[in-house]
Formats: structure tokens, sequence, C-alpha cells
């Protein structure tokens, strides 16, 4: 050991000693979750997305996890960058994207991501169609994402092992090279229907070794998607006249089993279509001056024309009338 070691060993225990010394002993995890902004975006969550019980238990699970992380941090005991990509799995129209979103904006209150943004990307945004295409491409979506969160909606599509000429494994492979090596700066989710995800990763464990969290979402009842209709009306400035929302009641019950039914992905369809009815009815029966009433509101007969209501969609129609 030379002088300048024995000199400096002091020195370093000194400042360790210091640091320690420095160190909370105790922390106030309430505080901590009040003064993070944590239970704003929770609220949020509440108040944006009805129902989804299970989904929003989750959530707070995984914030309380982060909360603890980060304490356990500040008094010294050994932490881990945890792996917080994720799985969503559910039918269309369920709030997964609603959902992604939210969960950027509480990481990055956290501290876990630096911008808090989301990225969201299909197959076609990160897999070329010739060679030397691909890379590139899915370079420059996860340029972008980094500092947030990436998005990647119906991920199954990413792996065709049916078409040798497909460059998707070369998406993939640069995707789990980058969520392995910049988990500290990049969250990657995963979305799609569950059982087709669930042959995705066995096809690909690559992606499950490396997803901690995986949520599942449930289909919207009758109940909520009737509220969620009446949230969409209300934020566009519209509301149902009783036999009307008596009409929608009967519409998501029938909607429900008929093909590409989408949750609340459907319900915005068939407001769109009543509007457009409502429009169309007070132009064309304009018989004098209308009040703010009259424009404001979704009568039955807005709604009842729907094909829904007349025995029904074909299969091969995804225009819901």
């Amino acid at each position: 050991m030379t002088a300048l070691d024995d000199a400096a060993t002091p020195t370093d225990a000194a400042d360790q000693t210091a640091a320690a010394a420095a160190a909370p002993v105790t922390v106030d995890l309430a505080a901590d979750f009040r003064d993070s902004g944590v239970a704003e975006v929770l609220e949020e969550l509440d108040r944006e997305l009805i129902g989804l019980a299970p989904v929003k238990k989750r959530i707070r699970e995984t914030a309380a996890l982060l909360l603890v992380d980060r304490a356990r941090a500040r008094l010294g005991l050994h932490t881990d960058t945890p792996t917080l990509h994720m799985s969503f799995t559910g039918n269309p129209g369920v709030g997964k994207t609603t959902v992604a979103l939210k969960m950027a904006g509480l990481l990055h209150r956290l501290g876990y991501v630096r911008k808090g943004h989301v990225v969201s990307v299909t197959r076609d945004d990160l897999v070329g169609q010739y060679i030397g295409h691909t890379a590139p491409k899915t370079k420059e979506v996860l340029k972008k994402a980094m500092g947030g969160v990436l998005f990647i909606d119906e991920a199954y599509y990413l792996y065709k092992p049916d078409n040798e000429r497909d460059y998707g494994q070369e998406a993939i492979e640069i995707l789990l090279q980058v969520m392995e090596n910049n988990r500290d700066d990049l969250v990657v989710i995963l979305a799609g229907y569950a059982d087709r995800m669930e042959d995705f990763y066995r096809s690909n464990p690559g992606f499950r070794s490396r997803i901690a969290h995986h949520i599942d979402f449930p289909d919207y009842s009758d109940d909520e998607l009737v509220r969620i209709s009446e949230g969409m009306l209300s934020s566009q400035g519209y509301s149902f006249s009783p036999a009307a929302r008596a009409a929608m009641e009967e519409y998501v019950g029938l909607r429900r089993n008929q093909p590409h039914f989408a949750n609340a992905r459907s319900v915005r369809n068939a407001l769109d279509r009543a509007r457009l009815r409502q429009a169309n009815r007070l132009f064309e029966g304009n018989a004098g001056p209308l009040d703010a009433a009259a424009l404001s509101t979704i009568e039955e007969s807005d709604l009842r024309p729907s094909r829904v209501f007349q025995g029904g969609l074909s299969t091969d129609r995804k225009q819901e009338g």
C-alpha cells in the first residue's frame, strides 16, 4: 500500500461515516405519497375511467411497491432498478391505452422515467418490408420513446413464424436488447387479446422473462357501458332524454352479443351515429328557432334506426350503424 493509499483510507472512511449519519432513520410513506403526486394520478384514474376495479387495484399496488422501493433507497437499504415492463391483456375498448398514459404519469412523478410521455405503435411502425429497413425503423421508435413508455398494441403481430421472409423477429431482438439494457430509462407495455398474447409469450420467452407486471382488463358490464356513454355525451355537451337512455341500455345488451363488439369503442361509434341522426333530424324537421336543450339532447329516435335493433350486424360488417 502506498503512502497515497494510506492517506486516502481515513478520508474515505470519514466520508462513509458522514453519509451514514446524514441518511434518515425513518421515512413517512404517507407523506411521500402525498408529496409525490401519485394520489392525483390515481384520483384521475378513478374519475376518468368507470369500472376496471382489478386494473386500478394493480396500479395502486405497483405505486405502493415503487414508493417503498424509493423509501428503501433513502434509508440506504439495498435496491435494484425495478423491472417495470408490463403486459396489458383484454378485449378492444377496455381502456388499455388510457391506463398506459396514466401509468406513464405515475412513473414520471416517482422519478422512474424522465419525461412521462407515451409513444403508441403497432407492428407497421416497427417492422420494415425489405432487408435493412426494420432496424432503423425500430431504433427510431425506441429513440422517441426513451425517457417514457413505449406502448405496442397487438404485439403478437410482431411474430409471424409462417412467413420466412418476415422481418418481425429482427424488431423483436432489438426490443429485447433495449428492454434489458435500458430498463432505467424506458418502460415497454405490450398489449393485446389475452389468448393471443399467451401464444406470443410462449413463442418468445425472452419477452416473458423481461415483463414483471401482467394486468388483465375485464370487459365492462352493461351498466358501466351506459354510464360511459353518458360521460362521453357529457364531455361533448350532450345528454340523453329518459327514453333515449332506456334505448341505450337496450342497445348495449344487444350489441354485446353481436360481431365486432369493442366495449367503449362500440359505444363511442353508436353515439357518433346518434349525433349524426340528431343533426339531420333537427335540420330537416326544423319548424322554427331551436333552444340549447333541443340542440343538446339525444332522443330515442336518434338511436333506434341502428341495425343493432333491426336484427344485428352481419359478420363481415364493422360499421355499427
